[in-house]
């Protein structure tokens, strides 16, 4: 059997010029879908094209070897990631057919109806929760439909949640971010770096974020000077989240950090607004200044129409419990990509890198969102026929967008496979004293490519310890430098644009979104390079938690 050995420096034995040829396929991205306008499905296949081309001639990677490693990642854009963005859009449009939506709008109007605070509740703390329970895209799907139903405008709604959704990313869905790392590192005494140590890590750089985003996410709806019209919601959203994810990262691991901080920011922030109101309700332009008064309901019809959310939120969270993964494990299809499987060395770890088909339809997080689905039809009261067209509908709505999410999964495994994402890595590795600046970039990369931060810290994980071993910066804060620059890179990533596009009814909009948030991905993975920067210093140093 034929095997690809990855080239690190293809191009001319020149590492940096080999990289700018790497970056090509993204350069080529941005500027199709955010300078011409390229609908979102051609962007993503041309671009996968482009990335299959240059993986063959200028890395050498033959030919099959390519277009199995595309295969494989349209086949993930499928399943899990297609299945859950279909089955989101589902459950909310369920609540539509059947007017409980209607409730779910007044019960947030009759606690405000100020879209900034409505953007706080719903996109960063309700959107935090659906992040560490599930991840993988649900969270930006059912937010940002919750805010369109609400009057969002839809590039609103599906820019803003995006932003949101850095906060919690690094700890998504039960920790698996960082419990990816467990071990993948290691000490300059050789002790390998335990997930508990660079969870702590990142609790000591993310919650900066945390406590920031809430106002620049009020900021860049409203204004600056709109902020402080709602300073103290923002404080409490922000500063009990920034809080929650310091403690619960470093007394409590990995898992925990997204779950409780949401629930703590929810809970604080829904009891501020019972003693507290802004003297002024902004709306968006062309909005009616006056509101037209809620209708009242009883605690029943509430807690009925949030029903469908509620199960959500327990079906997901049974489904990635351990002895219900264990239980579904036996359903599990794994077969071996054919060519490719074990016979692609790594330019990094020089070591035969595996290529599965895994095909788990009844542990996907889709499936748990079908099954809090058809849970809720008893509940909310809709007919098994209507259940059914309104699954229909929702497919035909969203088909385009789910056939761009594959062909931009599959450029992802395309950059992987022909070792392309590596010298991307290695270039920045080798920035030299720099390097504790640009580390978070790293991380930023991976997750831009793989939409990610599970496969961000997968891939470059053990190139951060490497690098900052080589460099004299502390490996524990390059790791964790990784996962925390990746958060600020999801807004971005294509998959995440095709998400939040296929959710809101952006078909064929991805460009205007994408124009939305790079501004605000760039601004903020400064923000993390410079606390990492810090951190490497003696100015900062002392954040860094004790370990061997």
């Amino acid at each position: 059997m034929e095997t690809f050995v990855q080239l690190l420096e293809p191009v001319s034995g020149n590492l940096y010029l080999s990289a700018f040829v790497a970056l090509i396929p993204i350069l080529y991205y941005l500027v199709a879908l955010a300078g011409f306008k390229v609908r979102g499905w051609l962007t993503g296949m041309t671009t996968m094209l482009i990335a299959m081309v240059i993986a063959c001639v200028a890395f050498e990677m033959p030919a099959g070897f390519a277009g199995m490693a595309a295969l494989q990642g349209i086949i993930y854009g499928i399943l899990p990631i297609g299945w859950i963005i279909w089955m989101s859009v589902f459950l909310y449009k369920m609540t539509v057919k059947t007017g409980h939506f209607d409730i779910i709008r007044d019960s947030v109007i009759s606690l405000t109806d100020d879209r900034r605070i409505q953007a706080l509740l719903i996109a960063f703390s309700f959107g935090a929760f659906l992040e560490g329970a599930a991840g993988f895209g649900a969270p930006v799907a059912i937010t940002a439909a919750l805010l369109v139903g609400l009057g969002f405008k839809p590039l609103y709604a599906a820019g803003i949640c995006l932003l949101a959704n850095t906060a919690p990313v690094a700890f998504g869905a039960v920790g698996v971010p960082v419990t990816v790392m467990d071990g993948l590192g290691v000490y300059a005494n050789g002790t390998p770096i335990p997930a508990t140590d660079i969870a702590a890590m990142i609790g000591r750089q993310l919650p900066l974020v945390s406590i920031f985003i809430p106002f620049y996410l009020v900021a860049t709806m409203a204004g600056f000077k709109r902020v402080f019209e709602v300073l103290p919601a923002v404080v409490v959203a922000g500063g009990s989240f920034a809080v929650s994810q310091f403690f619960s990262s470093n007394f409590m691991g990995p898992e925990l950090p997204d779950i409780l901080s949401a629930l703590v920011s929810l809970v604080c922030t829904v009891a501020l607004l019972k003693v507290w109101k802004p003297k002024t309700t902004w709306k968006f332009e062309g909005e009616p200044e006056q509101s037209v008064t809620p209708k009242s309901y009883t605690t029943g019809q509430i807690i009925s129409a949030w029903s469908p959310f509620l199960i959500l939120t327990i079906s997901i969270s049974v489904w990635t419990l351990a002895p219900v993964k264990a239980l579904f494990k036996p359903f599990v299809i794994q077969y071996a990509v054919p060519l490719i499987h074990n016979n692609i060395v790594s330019s990094i770890s020089q070591q035969p890198i595996a290529a599965m088909f895994k095909l788990d339809f009844i542990g996907a997080t889709g499936t748990a969102i079908l099954v809090a689905a058809i849970l809720s039809k008893f509940v909310i009261g809709i007919s098994w026929s209507d259940m059914f067209t309104v699954a229909i509908d929702t497919f035909k709505e969203i088909k385009l967008a789910l056939l761009s999410i594959c062909f931009v999964v599959g450029f992802a495994y395309v950059m992987n496979a022909s070792g392309m994402t590596n010298t991307l890595g290695s270039a920045l590795a080798a920035t030299g004293n720099a390097f504790a600046f640009c580390s978070a970039a790293l991380g930023w990369i991976a997750v831009f490519i793989t939409g990610s931060d599970t496969s961000g810290n997968l891939l470059f994980g053990k190139l951060q310890q490497v690098a900052a071993s080589r460099i004299g910066v502390d490996p524990l804060l390059a790791m964790a430098a990784n996962a925390s620059g990746g958060v600020t890179g999801k807004m971005i990533s294509p998959q995440s644009i095709a998400v939040a596009a296929a959710s809101v009814g952006l078909l064929g909009r991805e460009s205007e979104l994408l124009r939305f948030t790079v501004k605000h991905s760039i601004f903020l993975l400064i923000f993390v390079s410079a606390i990492v920067a810090l951190q490497s210093t003696p100015i900062l140093s002392w954040m860094i938690p004790a370990h061997p």
